[in-house]
């Protein structure tokens, strides 16, 4: 044995050995993907931007680890393409963005809280599969939970794959002098005028891939855009506390603030209201204008960022309040497409929701970063074996993934967002 092999090596020889053993046939099995000087997505998909992609994954329980693994390293090989020109540079660095909200409860089974985040083995399978063509260079970003990021392996999944992860914690100072962080100025700011992600967030040479949860939460369901929030660095990231977090920031916060903040956003909030738009009338905690304020954050922060490819990881989906009150759902779907938003509709739709009752789908019309909330109006495809085959929205299942937004006078406080939606009438 080597007497010089550090504690890291160590970790990620024996670790890469472990990873070939949950896989099983599927690491020995890779098709013949020789490495190019670019890569990019499958042509169907680069094809059709507008388009969103449903796989069936065929896992028997939701900790089944080689299952889990083999769907992402399968999926991952099917999307993922050499190319000798036009593609993404080889040499560019893969920011990956899970959902990483792990939860260790008191009370409950730690295995009953798996959902509260994207899969690990999914994402491990899905890093493979990046590696088989040639890429090097991967960064994990989070802001949250840094606590609790190896509960479910993933610090000891990104140990083993060489994956840089980021540091949460900043110092005030740090922000003046943007250290490990890449400011951007929000066009058409409604509440940050400028917003800042861990680096390399929005750097050259960079191209993103978003694995989100599909689960509930207390802005209905958390998916690909509100994922994507957990780049922003602490505490500009606290999207949800309403006006606290807008007037009552920090002074050294408030530079970034849009000067209007107030009038824009209660203009933009009255005029729903005058709309009759659904649920405008709860008294819930996160109330309606707390939903309003974090819709008009995430707009800003969806106007800053590009992504590669946004992935909706639902192997079990969740129910609850996105952490440790609900319970998994063996769902068997993965979902992706170009455009985050409209990826995000297909999961509202097939998790029991009407997404024209969601603020933020409609919010984000109205500011021109969308050109639908009506999942109706987007194309579905099933994917399978690798090719895109299509389909009505009706032939995949529901599952009613319940969320305590916006609860209404006399309803259960987990409920489904259902209530019937004229996309005729509202066009926004």
């Amino acid at each position: 044995m080597n007497t010089n092999m550090t504690r890291r090596d160590l970790l990620r020889s024996g670790a890469v050995l472990g990873a070939g053993a949950v896989a099983g046939q599927a690491v020995s099995a890779a098709p013949s993907r020789i490495p190019q000087a670019f890569f990019g997505l499958h042509p169907f998909i680069e094809a059709n931007p507008k388009a969103v992609f449903i796989r069936r994954t065929n896992v028997p329980h939701k900790m089944d680890e080689a299952a889990k693994l083999h769907e992402g390293l399968t999926l991952s090989r099917e999307i993922f393409v050499p190319k000798e020109r036009g593609g993404i540079p080889i040499s560019h660095r893969i920011v990956l963005k899970p959902n990483v909200c792990s939860v260790r409860g008191k009370d409950r089974p730690h295995v009953e809280n798996w959902g509260t985040g994207t899969d690990p083995q999914f994402y491990e399978g899905m890093v493979m599969g990046l590696k088989e063509i040639g890429l090097k260079k991967f960064h994990f970003v989070e802001a949250n939970n840094f606590h609790a990021w190896n509960y479910r392996g993933f610090v000891d999944i990104n140990e083993r794959h060489g994956i840089e992860m980021n540091e949460c914690e900043r110092r005030v100072r740090n922000f003046g002098d943007a250290y490990d962080m890449n400011w951007s100025k929000v066009p058409d700011a409604v509440v940050y005028s400028r917003i800042p992600h861990y680096a390399p967030v929005n750097e050259p040479d960079t191209w993103l891939l978003n694995m989100a949860k599909w689960k509930a939460h207390g802005m209905c369901l958390t998916q690909s855009v509100k994922n994507e929030q957990g780049l922003v660095v602490l505490p500009f990231v606290r999207f949800c506390p309403g006006w606290k977090m807008v007037t009552g920031v920090p002074d050294f916060m408030k530079p970034d603030i849009h000067p209007r903040v107030e009038p824009t956003v209660n203009k933009f909030f009255e005029r729903h209201v005058k709309l009759n738009y659904a649920r405008y009338d709860s008294g819930a905690n996160l109330s309606p204008m707390h939903q309003e304020i974090w819709a008009h954050k995430t707009c800003d922060n969806m106007s800053v960022l590009k992504t590669g490819l946004a992935m909706i990881e639902g192997i079990y989906g969740r129910d609850g309040n996105g952490f440790g009150i609900g319970n998994d759902h063996l769902t068997n779907l993965v979902m992706f497409g170009k455009d985050k938003f409209r990826l995000d509709l297909i999961g509202l739709y097939l998790g029991g929701h009407e997404p024209g009752n969601i603020n933020l789908y409609r919010i984000a019309k109205e500011r021109g970063l969308s050109d639908t909330f009506n999942p109706w109006e987007v194309p579905v495809y099933e994917w399978v074996d690798g090719e895109a085959v299509p389909r009505k929205l009706t032939d995949f299942p529901r599952t009613a993934l319940k969320t305590y937004y916006l609860q209404r006078k006399n309803e259960p406080e987990y409920h489904l967002v259902n209530e019937p939606f004229d996309y005729d009438k509202h066009k926004v």
